[in-house]
């Protein structure tokens, strides 16, 4: 009996752990904003045409007002968003929330989010994020919404721009909103508040830090620590914000400028130091933080106009960052030297695109012609082992690669796809 006990009770804790350790991917860019998956036991090679496809979601949007949202994963479903075309044609495209079968890709519910966005690029451009039994999304034209995850039913919502007095960028609101404990945080912009942290139960108001004329980046916002202290840093329209994670206190503002006002890309933080890149020829720049007599300070260590990353993301490894150029050779993959800048290597690649990693491989994805590349990291030079092309693409492609449960989630246009890439 001692001994059925055991094994019962073994069994069980098996189950349990099992259960706890469900593959998930939470919020753009994973859990810490890498990018970079835990996944193991994946392809390190690829069929000529790719690896299988399980199953093929339309209607994510509509051809007309795509969409460029990623999707996030968690309890056996999926999430993105799209603009959806309603009503009379004189009516304009309402931002709709969807939620999807990991299994089969099936729709299972959609929640309408308000006015799309119908201008230049038109589509839903942040993803969602899930945080337990509650979705979290912010529409192109500023409604931040909170959901029953499994429901799709709203639990609070809040106009950012009306609330804040924060007027659109150009493209825009394409942030991710972001998690913190019992904090939601968004970056409203505008004169009334550059960010502000909310209860993400109730949408309480928590602190805001103080706007400016600017408005608004397109970039989602980072959490670090340095010397005991947690901050926030984003990317607004002139350059780089970090405040006070319990205060919503202005800790540091520097200047990073770019044509069209666009700083798109996730800032990283290690060691005292932080990257940020933008594209437009803009580049590159490595700043050294430091806390004097209280105040937060930033010395550019180095800079490297090459590197001018738009928005679709790096990926750092040893000491190396990866990922596609802009206007640099129109849209050159780079390898370029953490801690000096240096350009370790150049290459056409897949064209500019978005790149994740998992498995000790890259996921590199062409914006404009569907071309998927698996890519080993190396400073020595670039090395694709596999690439294949998806079908039927048309207009842009910017939502990142997702790889969660030995599967790769891939989002063009008004289509999610979700392919095999378990060994």
């Amino acid at each position: 009996m001692k001994l059925v006990f055991a094994l019962t009770a073994s069994l069980l804790f098996l189950v349990s752990s099992l259960i706890a350790a469900e593959p998930s991917w939470p919020m753009f860019r994973s859990l810490k904003g890498d990018n970079i998956s835990p996944e193991t036991g994946l392809l390190n090679t690829w069929p000529e045409n790719g690896p299988k496809l399980l199953w093929k979601t339309d209607g994510i949007g509509n051809t007309e007002f795509p969409g460029y949202s990623t999707v996030v994963i968690g309890d056996g479903r999926a999430y993105t968003t799209g603009n959806v075309k309603v009503g009379a044609e004189d009516k304009p495209a309402n931002a709709v929330v969807y939620c999807l079968d990991i299994k089969t890709g099936k729709i299972l519910w959609k929640y309408d989010n308000g006015p799309g966005w119908t201008g230049h690029y038109p589509g839903d451009r942040s993803t969602p994020t899930l945080d337990g039994d509650r979705l979290y999304a912010l529409s192109a034209m500023g409604r931040l919404v909170c959901l029953d995850a499994k429901t799709g039913k709203e639990i609070w919502g809040s106009q950012l721009p009306e609330e804040y007095e924060a007027r659109l960028a150009t493209w825009a609101y394409s942030e991710s909103v972001v998690i913190d404990g019992d904090k939601v945080i968004a970056w409203p912009g505008g004169k009334k508040a550059a960010a502000v942290a909310l209860d993400k139960k109730t949408g309480k108001v928590l602190w805001t830090t103080p706007g400016s004329d600017d408005v608004a980046g397109y970039a989602t916002m980072l959490i670090f620590e340095m010397d005991g202290r947690r901050m926030y840093a984003n990317m607004n329209q002139k350059g780089l914000l970090i405040v006070d994670a319990q205060t919503g206190e202005k800790l540091l503002f520097y200047k990073h400028e770019t044509r069209h006002d666009i700083n798109a890309t996730i800032p990283y933080y290690f060691d005292g130091k932080m990257l940020i890149s933008s594209g437009y020829g803009s580049g590159s720049e490595l700043l050294q933080l430091k806390f004097e007599g209280g105040q937060l300070t930033a010395t550019q260590r180095w800079e490297n106009k090459r590197f001018d990353n738009q928005h679709g993301g790096i990926i750092i490894l040893d000491g190396v960052v990866y990922g596609a150029a802009h206007h640099y050779k129109q849209g050159m993959w780079l390898a370029m030297r953490l801690s000096d800048g240096e350009i370790l290597w150049e290459h056409r690649g897949v064209g500019q695109g978005c790149v994740s990693f998992a498995d000790g491989m890259l996921y590199c994805m062409g914006e404009r012609e569907g071309i998927v590349g698996l890519v080993k990291p190396s400073p020595e030079k670039y090395e694709e082992v596999s690439r294949f092309t998806l079908p039927e693409t048309t207009g842009m492609a910017w939502a990142h690669p997702v790889i969660c449960g030995k599967k790769l989630f891939l989002r063009y246009g008004d289509v999610v796809y979700c392919f095999d890439v378990a060994k």
